[in-house]
């Protein structure tokens, strides 16, 4: 055999099984003959073998404690062992192979038979290793390509969204920072034990990147009202409403052509209900309160606060004090009693996201009509 050898433990407390099973396989294999069971974990804590060949009946710890005690020792819990003894009955056996060896050999052993086990043996725990390496590398494989999947799509979304965006004049990084504020929002709700019975069940994997399809319906609005300077006729606001259907609309034929439906129920509720309001004069359903649905009151919320301190065709950026008077003055009436309050536990941390110029992208220069 070229290369390394492997590694077989023998351990018995009778010389004449020791020195005969070091003749056997001194040939093929690297061994090691050990007496007892306490020179043997001596020995394990600096080497550790292919195989332990362990006799059953020794004095001090016989072979069934010393199985369970391998097997307790993550190190040494996979070292394939074979049990060898003189007892010849079935419980004895069934006990052996329950705690978790592989094999019975009877003694006095016949030396060919046991050389052929031993190898037998050393292939399928070889193979089985082989496999498992296969296994794990064939995983990660999985978890990467599934990784590049999702950032793909994520950054379709990312930039889908944002070309809706920048048809509403809207400076860039709206996308990215309403996701961080949602980020934010649910984190702190987790702390503190609020609305539990939603968040229990939300993939946040799932959830946060869906957001960025609140304003999808945006994109069936005409540029003459979203980019209008001043304020909306009242004809013209009841059209910008439909956006909210619109964005449903478009998110259901994406529904009909997959079979992702988690993703795209979390993107039809931020859609849906981003502009309901929590007294109930909000659109396009008038829902009130506890109607609406947890990811239309957090993206009320996020929408609001980046849209009051962002630059718009209609107004210009107003200041962080500004913003959170109005939030403040939101509480009850536009905005989620519970939101506001954990939105003012951490009103600096959406202050450093909406400073943050790393989400910043160019505005889009809008052109005559």
């Amino acid at each position: 055999m070229s290369g390394k050898r492997v590694k077989v433990m023998l351990v018995d407390d009778n010389m004449t099984t020791l020195l005969m099973g070091k003749n056997t396989l001194q040939p093929y294999y690297e061994v090691y003959p050990i007496p007892s069971a306490q020179k043997l974990f001596e020995i394990l804590d600096n080497v550790t073998p292919e195989m332990i060949l362990l006799d059953v009946e020794m004095p001090e710890m016989n072979g069934y404690e010393v199985m369970r005690k391998l097997k307790q020792d993550l190190r040494l819990a996979d070292i394939p062992v074979i049990f060898l003894t003189s007892q010849n009955d079935e419980g004895s056996e069934l006990k052996g192979l329950s705690l978790g060896a592989i094999d019975y050999v009877s003694k006095p052993f016949s030396p060919p038979l046991l050389l052929k086990r031993i190898e037998n043996h050393l292939l399928m725990a070889s193979q089985k290793k082989e496999l498992k390496n296969y296994n794990d590398n064939l995983q990660e494989m999985v978890r990467y390509k599934t990784a590049e999947v999702v950032d793909l799509k994520n950054v379709v979304l990312t930039t889908l969204s944002e070309l809706v965006e920048f048809r509403d004049g809207a400076t860039g990084g709206h996308i990215s920072r309403t996701q961080e504020y949602l980020s934010l929002l649910v984190a702190q709700l987790a702390e503190k034990n609020l609305y539990q019975e939603d968040l229990l069940f939300w993939d946040l994997n799932i959830v946060f990147p869906s957001s960025q399809l609140h304003d999808v319906g945006k994109i069936a609005i005409s540029d003459v009202i979203l980019n209008k300077p001043g304020k909306l006729t009242a004809e013209e606001f009841e059209e910008m409403k439909k956006h909210t259907l619109y964005g449903v609309e478009a998110i259901e034929r994406i529904e009909r052509r997959t079979k992702e439906h988690d993703f795209l129920k979390h993107a039809k509720l931020f859609a849906l209900s981003h502009h309901e309001k929590w007294n109930g004069t909000g659109y396009p359903k008038g829902l009130k309160e506890m109607e609406i649905p947890l990811q239309g009151r957090l993206m009320a919320l996020a929408d609001v606060y980046d849209a009051l301190l962002s630059e718009r065709p209609y107004k210009k950026p107003f200041t962080r004090e500004e913003t959170e008077h109005i939030i403040l003055e939101g509480r009850g009436t536009h905005f989620d009693p519970a939101l506001v309050d954990v939105f003012f536990e951490m009103s600096d941390a959406f202050a450093t996201v909406a400073s943050n110029k790393e989400y910043d992208t160019p505005t889009r220069v809008t052109t005559k009509r």
